[in-house]
């Protein structure tokens, strides 16, 4: 473990009203997420077989949202305590979580408009007229008025440019949910699975115009992992758990996770245990319970990551791993994550574009992947190394400097 991180380890017991160092784990496994959100945005590469999503229900867009919501718990909450509130204020505390929800409804304007540049520089560069309708863009080029209408009020949505608004959303409702979960935290968690359910049950989402349905991450639904991964990071700030360990909820989660992965690869198990859920939904059972839906994030996907979630934390060999050498990369992917995640969805976009323009040379699907993993990582080392510049820079500015002649302290420079 380097020396940069050996400081980021965090301290048991601290003061919940201070500013906390970063757990190794959110860093390391968001890490891990983007990495595996970049594979997953190009179809058709060998290395998909290897993403979580081949081993469980869940993906690493479940796994992304646990962690955000942990790192903004652990960020923000100490913002709401009483006596930060008495002293800073409200707006000292709501100030920075709408800042950063405006960012990320930016950053996601920015890339819309590289999905649409991209696919319509394929489409006419390489002759694939099909490229206009990949990625739901059929509306931008058929519908246009009404589709560039949709897409800043966050309507009208791309294919692997979509996860953004529903976090977005979120954190502008974030300061509401922080003050409920400092005083309750389990009564959050119990509105918000009851949101959830509802959002299965009534079919609760935000318009998708110009197109019919709702949009593909329902914040309805998703808002669910999302609190719980708050609530978590909440009681991290203060050394904490906020589900204790538990040999026995371990080995019910363990074996869930089992049975998933013998349900995923076991074609006679994963038939019948898939036909007894058809079963229940004839007899009434809401689809979100029985389904495997993504949008609604059904039940079976929702125990997956929450499961996952509560193995990997209660894991010291785990932890282990997120602090030593070898998740260095992994780390520093996570601690820029926004850079890289945008990165890489430029990135995974035009990968695609040429995987399409060049479908019969073989090399390129196992060329493509590595290639762009290795610049999300230098893009993350060069947005460290400027950020370390410019710390360096601003303490050297406060630091006095002496007089080389006189020996006193040399006034500097406007």
């Amino acid at each position: 473990m380097s020396r940069r991180d050996q400081k980021l380890v965090a301290l048991p017991g601290a003061n919940p009203s201070a500013k906390r160092p970063r757990d190794l784990r959110i860093d390391a496994f968001r890490g891990l997420a983007l990495m595996a959100i970049f594979i997953d945005h190009v179809p058709g590469n060998p290395y998909e077989q290897f993403p979580s999503r081949n081993f469980g229900f869940s993906d690493a867009a479940e796994g992304f949202f646990v962690m955000s919501g942990i790192a903004a718990g652990i960020a923000y909450s100490g913002r709401f305590l009483p006596d930060a509130l008495r002293r800073d204020g409200w707006w000292t505390a709501i100030s920075p979580i709408w800042h950063r929800a405006w960012t990320l409804y930016l950053v996601h304007l920015f890339l819309t408009v590289w999905a649409i540049a991209i696919f319509a520089w394929g489409a006419a560069t390489f002759v694939l007229p099909d490229l206009y309708e990949s990625i739901n863009l059929r509306q931008v080029f058929d519908n246009t008025g009404a589709a560039l209408a949709g897409i800043p009020a966050l309507t009208h949505q791309l294919g692997y440019v979509n996860i953004l608004p529903a976090y977005a959303v979120l954190l502008f409702v974030l300061p509401l949910i922080l003050l409920a979960g400092l005083r309750s935290p389990w009564l959050v968690v119990g509105v918000s699975f009851g949101l959830w359910f509802a959002a299965g049950l009534f079919r609760l989402n935000l318009p998708n115009f110009p197109n019919p349905g709702g949009w593909f991450f329902n914040p309805f639904s998703w808002q669910f992992i999302f609190v719980v991964g708050l609530m978590t990071g909440m009681a991290l700030r203060r050394g904490e758990r906020f589900v204790p360990k538990s040999p026995v909820l371990f080995w019910i989660c363990a074996g869930w996770l089992v049975l998933v992965l013998a349900w995923m690869k076991i074609p006679v198990l994963g038939e019948t245990l898939n036909h007894g859920m058809a079963w229940l939904g004839s007899k009434g059972a809401p689809f979100h319970i029985v389904a495997h839906d993504k949008t609604f994030l059904s039940l079976p996907r929702l125990l997956h990551i929450l499961a996952l979630a509560y193995v990997l934390s209660s894991l010291s060999i785990v932890e282990r791993f997120c602090a030593s050498a070898l998740a260095a990369p992994l780390r520093l992917m996570g601690r820029q994550g926004l850079l890289v995640f945008s990165t890489g969805t430029v990135l995974a976009l035009f990968c695609q574009v040429v995987l399409a323009a060049g479908d019969k040379t073989d090399w390129l699907p196992w060329v493509l992947p590595p290639l762009g993993i290795a610049a999300m990582l230098a893009v993350a080392w060069m947005r460290e190394r400027s950020g370390a510049l410019a710390r360096a820079r601003r303490k050297a500015s406060r630091t006095p400097a002496r007089d080389s002649v006189s020996g006193g302290l040399a006034v500097p420079a406007e």
